[in-house]
């Protein structure tokens, strides 16, 4: 959310007075690696090997994806990230866990906001061993099909995207995987997402194979280039995935680091405890808005919205969770809004709606609206803003033009005072869920609804 912003955990980071609102986006080392002819499966093997299982095996499901944004120089909650200078004769590996199991996985890479061609001199994918080490035995090569051929490297144009090949590792459901990149040439300014709860790793040199942590002596709360992770296999479903998109509240601020606490990953459990094997991806952005774009917290959610939610392989439905941080920032100034930003009404908040339920439903993606969580004791919260919410809500709720809503607002309020969050769901800042409050929201969902 804008009103919304990322904060870090144990630290409260004081809005820029209205300007934050609701910001609810090779060769190894000593170490060695999973070596073999099983690990140098190529993806011609695997390709081959799904088209050959027929149609029905060959289907892929995104399990893990991250909404990419623009560099931010610094960082808006003085939380340091890696976008500005990017990378250079290093090696960056990241860890995601993923929703739904398959037997074969590839990675989305993404050069959405990069200035020149990006080259990926390597990449690999395993299981995760925890932190920055990888389980032995299981480090996959990636490659990527240019002209008819596989190659361990590639290069992808400005605002372009990349997907590797099929690599065959089984993966489980909630288990954490590794994904490693090497970059051996300057790649500038790295298109990235800022708030990743889950550390990401850097080393100097290449280092793809390692199995052990002993070179990665970096890290950062963010991730980088790493768009999505998709798996294929028997699902009994045509299109099996569901996408998140929203704003902090989304992106999972509040929750407790490492720990998997966003209601994203508390409806993934509920799914797997439901037997029921369904990628869940998180697209949020702290701070996002839906109408307007932020040079801090991303393009607006109605520009977003066909790279983030209708380009994704798969999807069944949409879980839309924005206009927070356009209510709450509609008088907001400073430098992460335009000069052309202005208040915005309740009428342009539902037409923006409606531009994405037009949009999904043209793809046959069932749409799902969330409505707002309550604001009331948060700085910059006023009377303006809650009429506003309220307006919003009551539209969402209402106007019968969503397939299905959820209540955020309701699963978070305090009984006693419906404007204010209940206290045992919040984190210290007033406003984001703490786990419990995003475990709250999860369960507030019916499965059947997805």
């Amino acid at each position: 959310m804008g009103f919304f912003q990322f904060v870090p955990a144990r630290r409260v980071v004081p809005l820029v007075g209205m300007a934050m609102v609701m910001a609810l986006v090779g060769a190894g080392g000593a170490a060695g690696g999973g070596g073999g002819a099983a690990d140098a499966a190529t993806d011609a093997d695997a390709v081959a090997d799904a088209h050959a299982a027929g149609p029905r095996a060959a289907r892929w499901t995104e399990v893990w994806g991250a909404a990419v944004q623009q560099p931010v120089e610094g960082d808006v909650d003085d939380v340091p990230n890696w976008s500005g200078k990017g990378f250079r004769q290093q090696s960056v590996r990241q860890v995601v866990r993923v929703s739904a199991g398959g037997a074969r996985v590839r990675i989305r890479l993404s050069n959405r906001f990069g200035k020149a061609p990006l080259r990926v001199d390597g990449a690999v994918i395993a299981r995760s061993g925890g932190g920055a080490q990888a389980w032995p035995g299981t480090t996959r090569k990636v490659t990527f099909r240019h002209s008819g051929r596989h190659s361990a490297s590639t290069v992808i144009p400005a605002g372009g995207e990349a997907v590797g090949d099929a690599v065959r590792l089984s993966t489980s459901p909630l288990e954490n995987l590794v994904v490693t990149l090497y970059f051996a040439g300057a790649t500038g300014p790295a298109t990235f997402h800022r708030v990743g709860l889950t550390t990401s790793y850097r080393a100097a040199g290449n280092h793809l194979n390692d199995v052990l942590a002993k070179a990665y002596r970096q890290s950062s709360e963010s991730s980088y280039f790493l768009s999505g992770v998709d798996v294929s296999g028997p699902f009994r479903e045509r299109r099996n995935t569901v996408v998140a998109l929203g704003d902090s509240a989304t992106d999972g601020v509040g929750s407790t680091p490492e720990a998997h606490g966003g209601f994203t990953d508390g409806l993934a459990e509920r799914l797997v405890a439901a037997r029921r094997n369904v990628g869940v991806v998180n697209a949020g952005i702290a701070g996002n808005m839906l109408l307007t774009s932020s040079s801090c917290f991303g393009e607006k959610g109605v520009t977003r919205f066909r790279r983030d939610v209708l380009d994704r392989p798969g999807v069944r439905t949409v879980i839309v969770e924005l206009g927070a941080n356009d209510v709450g920032a509609n008088w907001a100034t400073g430098p992460c809004f335009p000069s052309s930003h202005k208040p915005v009404s309740a009428r342009q908040i539902a037409e923006g709606y409606r531009a994405l339920i037009r949009a999904a439903h043209g793809r046959g993606i069932k749409v799902i609206g969330a409505t707002m969580v309550p604001l009331k004791g948060y700085p910059g919260y006023s009377a303006k803003v809650e009429r506003l919410r309220a307006q919003v809500n009551h539209w969402i709720r209402t106007s019968g033009a969503y397939d299905a809503v959820v209540d955020f607002d309701k699963a978070l309020a305090d009984p006693a005072h419906p404007d204010r969050p209940r206290p045992g769901y919040v984190y210290e800042d007033g406003l984001h869920p703490n786990d419990a409050g995003y475990q709250a929201i999860a369960n507030a969902f019916d499965l059947g609804e997805l």
